[in-house]
């Protein structure tokens, strides 16, 4: 009888990592996927559904405006509950560190169903930054079965905290879910506004930490480096939380090649990040995507719990003060050896097959047999 896996994810960026997953269980004999999505993003999450082609066997809708973090962590633990008390399963996926996700492994652990956690292992070591991911990671850890890490250094983490067993060297699933965006056509109305001589800079900024202030001094920096620089235009896909819609209007609308978009799917997003000339964000996700098509990025917080990106050379953390953030872009755009250096530095982040290594891995854990998964396994 085929093992019975329940996908769980809720936001844009985990059902980009998780899709790949969920077409390869779909495709290995000897696995049922059930994807339960908590809609904790909505229009956001549905474009990636639609991008894959993945059809969501339940949905929370669990987005409502205004939401604080103690009202979502409740309603989605009641909604899980809801879930697991339905139908039995062998296995439940989660991603990274969401809300989501905790809920997610939290509901699996009070129903004693196996947990794997995909992207384990990444650290900081501060509750605060990110917050509230940081700790979503850990707590998640703490009863994870099985452990996907991305990385060597996240499998360290792991086994530092005595994490001994299961631990999976897999790459990222974000650098699989790249080879379907990429093929897709780019259809954007962007890429007809954009001048084909100027070079595109391509931001992302909306964690909760960088509200504010943070948020405030890294829109100057980049108002007045466009202001300088008559050859760049900035992309700014806004991040639907009003707040930061405020944010970002008060202090861009209205600016000469600064181009504030809505979200963009995750097609589009992946092609303006290959035309552009360096990328600018506080999200995790894009610090993998972007180094795998070589282009440099400017983190905008004073630590990432992608360490390997800066020591290979991809990443450089600027964080979030004025002068600090126009230092950064300023040697990216006037020194060709410095940028040459981040833009040719080796993708830490993986290979394109994690979703194959992750699969194998769950077959092996199950003793279902489609192959050996020594090729991923750090300390199993």
């Amino acid at each position: 009888m085929d093992k019975k896996v329940l996908v769980v994810f809720g936001t844009r960026p985990e059902a980009i990592k998780m899709a790949p997953l969920v077409k390869e269980l779909e495709q290995t004999p000897g696995f049922t996927p059930v994807v339960c999505v908590t809609a904790q993003h909505r229009e956001m999450l549905d474009q990636v559904l639609e991008c894959f082609d993945i059809r969501a066997d339940m949905d929370l809708n669990m987005m409502k405006e205004g939401q604080s973090l103690y009202s979502l962590s409740a309603d989605l633990l009641r909604g899980m509950e809801e879930v697991f008390r339905k139908d039995p399963y062998d296995l439940v996926l989660v991603h990274g560190d969401t809300t989501t996700a905790f809920i997610g492994a939290l509901a699996a652990y009070y129903a004693k169903v196996p947990i794997g956690h995909v992207e384990a292992g990444l650290r900081t070591y501060d509750k605060y930054a990110p917050f509230p991911e940081e700790m979503n990671r850990e707590w998640i850890g703490r009863v994870a079965d099985m452990h996907f890490a991305p990385t060597k250094l996240a499998a360290a983490h792991l086994l530092k905290e005595n994490r001994t067993r299961h631990i999976y060297v897999t790459g990222n699933t974000g650098i699989d879910a790249m080879k379907w965006t990429l093929n897709a056509p780019f259809t954007h109305p962007l890429q007809h506004k954009l001048r084909k001589e100027t070079r595109w800079i391509l931001m992302t900024m909306h964690r909760r930490e960088n509200w504010g202030e943070p948020m405030n001094n890294v829109f100057q920096a980049v108002k007045r480096i466009v202001q300088e620089n008559p050859d760049i235009e900035l992309i700014y896909p806004v991040h639907p939380n009003p707040a930061i819609q405020k944010a970002v209007s008060d202090a861009l609308a209205g600016q000469d090649r600064i181009h504030l978009t809505a979200p963009l799917d995750v097609v589009d997003l992946h092609h303006i990040m290959k035309r552009s000339y360096m990328v600018l964000t506080d999200s995790g996700g894009i610090q993998e995507e972007a180094p795998s098509l070589g282009k440099p990025v400017l983190v905008l917080r004073e630590k990432t719990e992608r360490p390997e990106g800066v020591t290979a050379g991809t990443l450089k953390c600027v964080g979030t003060r004025t002068p600090n953030v126009m230092e950064g872009m300023r040697k990216l755009l006037h020194d060709r050896k410095a940028y040459a250096a981040m833009a040719q530095a080796a993708n830490p982040f993986g290979d394109g097959h994690a979703s194959a290594r992750i699969v194998r891995a769950i077959g092996d854990y199950f003793d279902i047999g489609h192959g050996s998964s020594s090729n991923a396994s750090w300390g199993s």
